[in-house]
């Protein structure tokens, strides 16, 4: 098998890699077509790996060389992609143990200030490997159900099978991460809103202390004549009074409220 053997278009198929997973028949041959994301210096990249059976023979596109290179039988392209699938278990388990680190330190109430770019981070690389192990595992169904159907003689259907299975498995551990992440998220959004409720309630107090010393203040700087007290020599007294009794009066909503809610935690 060389690469003029090949059909034209599915040639550039080949030869594209981000041409997505995908599982096509000809006469006399197959092409097995899987993007597999890979971890690569702590970043998601994605590998496109091209493989072309004739009858029990398998072969392996190079990008390199832009040639075909004999794998051997199907045995030999399951052990290559059985390592690969393996490696990348265990990269999505350490997705999901990092996710859950990121999930106690929230829940304990530490808001860091890098919380919402990791959450990206992960969210970004879980959602890319869900969606290029989706498409992996339905071309790599189709081409298990063609070879068992016609009975190749080194097609380990057992093997296989476990191989789709750790795909499939990968796809699931991806969307758990992504549910999870989905629900940290929105406490995250929850704990920052009630921060800010804090601060805006806090500020609306700031602003009833100021509000009615500001009104008094505005009231008797008015350069007009005829102002109450400005010939009283306790007018100074009288307008500190005046405003202890607008504060209170302003404030008394708020102590009542707050009593209420007193008395309805101790019942």
């Amino acid at each position: 098998m060389t690469i003029q053997t090949l059909d034209t278009f599915l040639l550039e198929d080949i030869q594209s890699p981000d041409h997505p997973s995908d599982f096509v028949i000809r006469e006399g041959y197959d092409i097995l077509i899987l993007r597999l994301p890979e971890l690569q210096h702590k970043e998601v990249k994605v590998v496109s790996y091209a493989f072309v059976i004739e009858g029990s023979e398998c072969f392996l596109y190079n990008r390199e060389t832009e040639s075909l290179e004999k794998l051997g039988s199907l045995v030999e392209m399951n052990r290559l992609l059985d390592e690969k699938i393996e490696t990348l278990i265990k990269d999505i388990k350490q997705y999901h143990f990092e996710i859950e680190q990121l999930e106690e330190t929230l829940y304990e109430g530490h808001l860091s200030q890098d919380f919402m770019q990791r959450w990206l981070t992960y969210k970004k690389d879980v959602s890319l490997v869900h969606r290029l192990m989706f498409h992996a595992a339905l071309s790599f169904e189709l081409f298990i159900t063609h070879h068992k159907r016609e009975q190749t003689s080194t097609f380990d259907e057992l093997a296989y099978a476990d191989l789709h299975e750790h795909m499939v498995r990968i796809r699931e551990l991806a969307k758990a991460a992504m549910d999870k992440l989905d629900n940290l998220y929105d406490f995250y959004r929850a704990k920052v809103d009630e921060k800010m409720n804090k601060n805006v309630y806090y500020l609306t107090l700031l602003s009833g202390i100021f509000l009615p010393l500001t009104l008094l203040t505005g009231f008797f700087g008015m350069n007009t004549g005829g102002l109450p007290l400005t010939d009283d020599p306790m007018g100074t007294w009288k307008v500190v009074g005046i405003s202890f009794i607008l504060e209170i009066l302003f404030f008394l909503p708020f102590i009542l409220q707050n009593m209420k809610k007193i008395k309805r935690y101790h019942r």
